[in-house]
């Protein structure tokens, strides 16, 4: 994997924290600590995704770090605050997934 790949993935792991540090920022004596860790993950992701487009096309890379943001961000919503836990939504998921997949076999 190269480098490239690697910084796409922390991109997206960052893309995860910034609307986690807003929903900590509701949570009572969490504000400046959640929209600290909000700004410090969009920043890092929007640095890791534009060196991320330096070897990776930008649909490929945009699609992967979008997906990325969007699984972890569910899956903490389901697994840490309670969203809905039902099988239509993680079928949604799955379908994300997919077509990120078959994006970057194409």
């Amino acid at each position: 994997m190269s480098i490239y790949w690697i910084a796409l993935l922390l991109a997206g792991l960052c893309e995860i924290g910034w609307p986690l540090g807003l929903k900590l920022a509701d949570l009572p004596n969490m504000r400046a600590w959640g929209l600290l860790v909000a700004i410090v993950s969009m920043t890092l992701s929007g640095f890791l995704l534009w060196y991320s487009l330096k070897e990776i096309p930008i649909g490929t890379a945009y699609a992967v770090w979008t997906s990325i943001g969007a699984v972890g961000t569910f899956t903490i919503g389901v697994l840490v605050f309670g969203d809905p836990n039902i099988a239509i939504r993680w079928a949604g998921v799955a379908l994300i997934l997919l077509g990120v997949i078959l994006l970057k076999m194409g």
